[in-house]
């Protein structure tokens, strides 16, 4: 089973094409972006202006033929026009953010959906293969890393590349011998760059997956608090946490080292310069070849040439958490969805619920059968029930005729079609299932009905409430449809949860029902209106029933006996207690059960 793995990638992906596909993503924002890339140049240019207007200064105040009014008249010029400049900087600054800031919400918006789209899509198996914490983490803290990358870290890579390239052309105008000093230190700069991308890269991918790990685990068992607390495993727990806590902590202090090397680092190279430039500087100013006002000029610039070079320290922490990020949603939106429509698949507007098994085999892993050679046909509009033991593979043939799996061997019709040559949405919209976990949605009771469909009306709402006896606690409740449902429907009773469930499906009006263990856990009351619910429910259409309580099944037009993938006995409730076989054995264990 494919899965998402946060320790080792299923995919690994280079710089470039990680790049390129986030590229892709700006097309429709590229006009915005490239006005903020115009607008950071002039940026750039304005942060060159205090160290010329600093060399100028001096260069007056230094200046042997201007007479002191001079001076003060040019001192009072250039503080002038720098202050101008600096306000007008400042508001560019600020529209090149806003700017940015909508431009990259647009696109994280997209990715965002498009990453909730494809969980969406894939199969439930390869859903159930990874825990929802870690899908959360996707959807939410590693795209809001991609965020950054467009709102922030990409435009100040191209602000500081530029700027040590304007500097650069700078100093080699002022002084091109300065200069070429000052480039023997570029190799050394280099290679400590080029090291330190590529062991941060790999430790940046650890501390995401240590994030995932610890909101998977969250996410568990904030859900499973209840059952923790009932067997007093908080000690257990929290200790387990600690562990994950610790390993993301230990991941988090190497990432920091990694950096807290590269930028010191970076800092005895700038020291290096600065001795080399005011060495050669003095050397050159004394021997006349070499204006003052420039030395000042060049040292400022050597300080604007290093200090870029230090925020892409900072740059490339981000740059590389964004990757890292970027890979493990691309991880899911290359993942192959392992349940697809047929290129020649069909819509049906109507089905009549005719459901043909044909010498079916499944296995959720390879050789290990939980189905085996299974044949059975049911008509339009009958009830068949499932029964046998635990493991028998009663579930499992119902999630086959929604396709929520693929068999292996065989083939399941509906109508005389091949399940397969269905579309997906066409075959799930005629099949309302009914689940012993019934999940509610945050929101009110006529929200979780009619599943947020707007197309359905007040009337109907009620009207399938009370076909299916729901009607009854809902008009007790203060605010009755409008009723606010907590998380999961816990301020619901079980026996509530599911007479919703049942109105939720009715409503839908599909052609073929399918209870899955539906009146299990029930109280006695709520299972008298939950029978006379299913009674009514079997005139609808064609209804599959899997239920441990065989009371629940006895009206059957059909009772199919499953033991171990295969099918043993079938016929109506009095035909298999006639035979005395393996059903009669399961029916005598629960009437002794009863009596005791």
């Amino acid at each position: 089973m494919e899965r998402f793995d946060d320790n080792k990638n299923i995919k690994t992906y280079k710089d470039k094409a990680i790049l390129k596909r986030l590229l892709h993503y700006a097309k429709p924002v590229r006009l915005s972006l490239i006005l903020s890339l115009c607008f950071t140049i002039l940026l750039v240019m304005v942060d060159l202006l205090p160290a010329f207007l600093e060399g100028e200064l001096v260069g007056i105040l230094d200046s042997k033929t201007a007479t002191a009014q001079e001076k003060t008249q040019f001192t009072i010029l250039l503080v002038s026009s720098y202050a101008i400049v600096i306000a007008g900087a400042a508001l560019l600054n600020y529209f090149n953010t806003m700017l940015l800031q909508k431009a990259g919400q647009k696109i994280v918006m997209t990715i965002r959906k498009e990453v909730f789209v494809k969980i969406e899509g894939l199969a439930i198996a390869q859903i159930n293969a990874t825990p929802v914490g870690k899908l959360v983490t996707r959807v939410t803290s590693d795209v809001n890393m991609v965020n950054e990358l467009y709102t922030n870290v990409i435009v100040n890579l191209i602000r500081y590349i530029l700027t040590i390239l304007f500097v650069f052309i700078m100093m080699i105008i002022i002084s091109p011998i300065i200069t070429a000093y000052v480039l023997c230190v570029i190799p050394v700069l280099l290679i400590i760059t080029l090291l330190f991308n590529k062991i941060s890269r790999k430790q940046y991918r650890k501390v995401r997956g240590s994030v995932s790990n610890v909101n998977a685990f969250l996410s568990e068992n904030l859900s499973g608090m209840k059952i923790t607390q009932i067997f007093n495993q908080e000690p257990k727990k929290k200790l387990e946490f600690q562990q994950k806590n610790k390993e993301l902590k230990m991941n988090s202090i190497k990432e920091v080292l990694i950096f807290g090397v590269f930028r010191p680092a970076i800092y005895v190279l700038f020291v290096v310069c600065q001795i080399i430039i005011l060495w050669n500087g003095f050397s050159m100013v004394i021997a006349g070849t070499l204006e003052s006002k420039n030395l000042v000029k060049f040292y400022q610039y050597n300080g604007q040439f290093f200090n870029p070079i230090q925020q892409l320290a900072d740059q490339f922490n981000q740059l590389q958490s964004a990757f890292a990020s970027s890979e493990r949603i691309f991880e899911i939106l290359d993942m192959k969805t392992q349940i697809l429509d047929e290129e020649d698949a069909i819509e049906l507007d109507h089905i009549e619920g005719k459901i043909e098994f044909d010498h079916v085999w499944f296995a959720y892993h390879e050789g290990n059968w939980i189905l085996k050679d299974v044949t059975f046909t049911i008509e339009p509009k009958q009830t068949v029930a499932f029964v046998g033991a635990t493991g028998a593979g009663k579930t499992t043939i119902l999630a086959l005729i929604v396709r929520n799996y693929e068999i292996q061997k065989g083939e399941i019709r509906i109508d005389g079609i091949n399940v397969k040559k269905i579309k997906l949405e066409s075959l799930r919209r005629h099949i309302g299932q009914m689940l012993q976990d019934v999940f509610l949605f945050s929101g009110t009771i006529k929200s979780n009905i009619t599943m947020r469909d707007e197309q359905f009306t007040n009337e109907e709402v009620v009207e399938a409430c009370k076909y299916v006896n729901a009607s009854h606690f809902i008009e007790k409740l203060d605010k009755g449809y409008e009723y606010e449902v907590l998380e999961r429907g816990n301020n619901f009773s079980s026996g509530q949860r599911q007479l919703l469930s049942f109105a939720r499906t009715i409503l839908h009006k599909p052609n073929i029902m399918i209870l899955d263990e539906a009146t299990a856990n029930i109280d006695t009351e709520t299972e008298v209106l939950i029978q006379d619910s299913l009674e009514k429910m079997m005139n609808v259409g064609t209804m599959l029933i899997v239920a441990h309580r065989l009371s629940t099944v006895q009206h059957a037009d059909n009772i199919i006996v499953l033991h171990k993938g295969r099918i043993m006995e079938m016929g109506t409730h009095q035909d298999l207690l006639a035979k005395k076989g393996l059903y009669y054995n399961l029916y005598e264990i629960q009437y002794k059960n009863m009596e005791n």
